[in-house]
């Protein structure tokens, strides 16, 4: 099945977003537990590929972008008005893609422990079975450019913060890499 058939099937999420104007938004997205599944490069790809495909099919517009260990951080805005909906899509296509892609790693050492842990927090909110991804991260609306310029500070910064990079352009999944596989836009 190919990337597109398999986006628009996996797009039914219960969360919903409170984005009333069209305008940027500050998005992060953590997996529960902090888990560091962006460790490899598999899953990586996903979400990736994923957001790589909102931009071409379903008008995401991206500005900045770091994609950290355990969550992933965004400044975003939708041509159509319509960035909830692409976001709760990305959300529920990337759960299921990656936790499939771990459960069926042979190489993954630490499958028993994300797939405990993705049962565990989907039961804790009712019986919906696996979660990937946390319900309580939500857009944030950028109504300054002081708010702007703080998010982009924060966002490329991340990897420094976090001790994995001495330079925000030397983390590989970020916006402040002229190498990064994802393109962004100009703020």
């Amino acid at each position: 099945m190919g990337h597109d058939t398999k986006f628009e099937k996996r797009t039914n999420m219960s969360e919903s977003y409170k984005i009333v104007d069209d305008g940027l938004y500050f998005v992060t997205f953590s997996v529960v537990g902090w888990l560091d599944v962006f460790t490899r490069r598999s899953y990586q790809d996903i979400i990736v590929n994923s957001i790589k495909f909102c931009q071409d099919k379903k008008s995401l517009k991206l500005y900045c972008y770091c994609i950290m260990p355990s969550h992933v951080h965004f400044i975003a805005a939708s041509e159509s008005k319509n960035l909830g909906n692409i976001l709760k899509s990305m959300k529920s296509f990337t759960a299921i893609e990656i936790m499939d892609a771990i459960n069926n790693n042979p190489q993954e050492s630490r499958k028993e422990l994300f797939m405990h842990q993705f049962k565990y927090y989907g039961q804790k909110k009712s019986d919906e079975g696996n979660q990937f991804w946390k319900h309580d991260n939500h857009p944030f609306f950028l109504e300054s450019k002081e708010m702007i310029d703080q998010k982009v500070n924060y966002i490329l910064n991340n990897p420094v913060e976090a001790g994995f990079v001495n330079e925000p352009h030397e983390w590989r999944l970020s916006s402040a890499n002229p190498r990064s596989p994802i393109k962004t836009l100009e703020l």
